[in-house]
């Protein structure tokens, strides 16, 4: 049964268009604009870009934001300039998919995944990729000091990750561990691993938003936390959490001066920029519970592209968005642009590039043997600024956990939740 994913505002890619083998060829004054929403691979996407407008006969354009995907689509909405294509995240799809996308269930490549997005009868998300969420390890640099074969499966405990840690700095590593303290990594993805791993995150989501919730005395709250507190103590940025700057943190962790690092497989883009160690990973967040989440990683389809149905992109150009999408899933020089040149795990399973990437085959592992709890992807549009901010606070010792617990909940209790 088909997946009928929804938001995650986390990342994917794109670039030009036109596309595979029966693709029809399109004329030279055709021109598509594509939205990134994930800054991992412009480069990428726009190197490409200019190849696929010189192979294809189309001029392909590539624009990237930093804004709230949301809020930059609706200022082109608004000035009736709206993108041919946009990689949004699943929630995006849901919220505006029905007024500013075309169906495309008649395409073939629906029959080759698990992960697009369908709204009412009418599909409307092209999955770019499968991310997930855990944490990054250097295993390299951990086998340096322990002398011993790195095992992730070993240390799903708290009890036992924090053993190893304490072989670590024991062995000369004095702080093994880096935290991005962006607004984005810590309540887009570390805090949302609270409501995923609910036994019933719908439920869970309610209560909060209902004021119902004892978010402080929620095992699988407190559990995650007590993984932070260890994480945040072993900080090489203790001192100055809020300060470190991401390229740093991704630096020392691809060098070995540090050997863990909560993040996703997209991270690659980044590690991959420096002398990183060849054996790297990712593997579940340690924690000390019996529900099993601790085997598991949290993720499944990201960024979506959505093609723009309104009349201010023509019949022609919405052919050579389709195109494109082809290209990607059917072309081999499209297939390779998504594994090869972005590090991407496909989401359709007529691909079989191996992924080349430690973070991209540690999830590719987890997926096919169905170990990937589902995101979730209903978050208002706040909750990354809002609760980061929270987060922030936490991570910089200005309040403590019940004070945390607090602001989360008079969070979701002051907001709207996303209807689907």
């Amino acid at each position: 049964m088909k997946k009928k994913i929804s938001l995650a505002m986390a990342a994917a890619m794109t670039m030009s268009m036109a596309g595979a083998a029966a693709v029809p060829v399109m004329a030279d004054d055709v021109t598509i604009t594509i939205f990134n929403s994930k800054m991992e691979i412009q480069s990428q996407m726009e190197e490409k870009a200019a190849e696929y407008s010189e192979e294809k006969g189309v001029n392909v354009e590539v624009y990237y934001s930093s804004d709230t995907v949301a809020a930059h689509l609706a200022t082109r909405y608004a000035s009736e300039d709206p993108y041919t294509i946009s990689m949004v995240d699943a929630k995006d799809v849901y919220s505006l998919g029905e007024e500013h996308a075309i169906d495309l269930s008649d395409q073939d490549w629906v029959n080759d995944t698990e992960y697009e997005i369908t709204v009412g009868d009418a599909v409307l998300g092209f999955p770019v990729c499968i991310e997930a969420r855990g944490v990054i390890y250097n295993a390299d640099a951990i086998e340096a000091i322990t002398g011993e074969t790195f095992n992730p499966e070993d240390y799903a405990t708290l009890d036992s990750f924090k053993e190893l840690i304490d072989k670590l700095v024991a062995g000369g590593m004095e702080t093994p561990v880096g935290i991005m303290k962006e607004d984005w990594s810590l309540a887009g993805h570390y805090l949302t691993e609270v409501y995923e791993e609910q036994e019933d995150t719908e439920a869970f989501i309610t209560a909060l938003h209902e004021g119902s919730a004892d978010l402080i005395n929620n095992e699988k709250f407190n559990a995650k936390m007590d993984t932070f507190d260890v994480l945040m103590e072993n900080n090489y940025a203790k001192d100055s959490a809020i300060a470190a700057e991401r390229e740093v943190t991704e630096q020392k962790l691809a060098e070995g001066e540090i050997a863990f690092m909560f993040g996703g497989n997209w991270d690659w883009a980044v590690l991959s920029a420096y002398d990183y160690s060849e054996n790297m990973g990712m593997m579940p967040v340690p924690q000390n519970t019996e529900d099993g989440s601790n085997t598991k990683l949290v993720g499944g389809g990201s960024k979506y592209f959505m093609i723009d149905s309104s009349d201010n992109t023509s019949a022609e150009q919405q052919q050579a968005a389709k195109d494109f999408l082809n290209w990607l899933v059917y072309d081999e020089a499209g297939q390779s642009f998504l594994v090869n040149d972005c590090a991407l795990v496909p989401a359709y399973s007529n691909i079989d590039l191996e992924v080349a990437d430690p973070l991209g085959a540690s999830v590719k592992k987890y997926a096919d043997s169905g170990n990937l709890i589902d995101n979730y992807n209903y978050l208002p549009d706040d909750h990354y600024s809002l609760c980061g901010a929270s987060f922030q606070k936490y991570l910089a010792g200005q309040t403590d956990r019940a004070g945390f617990a607090a602001e989360i909940e008079d969070y979701w209790k002051s907001t709207t939740p996303v209807e689907h």
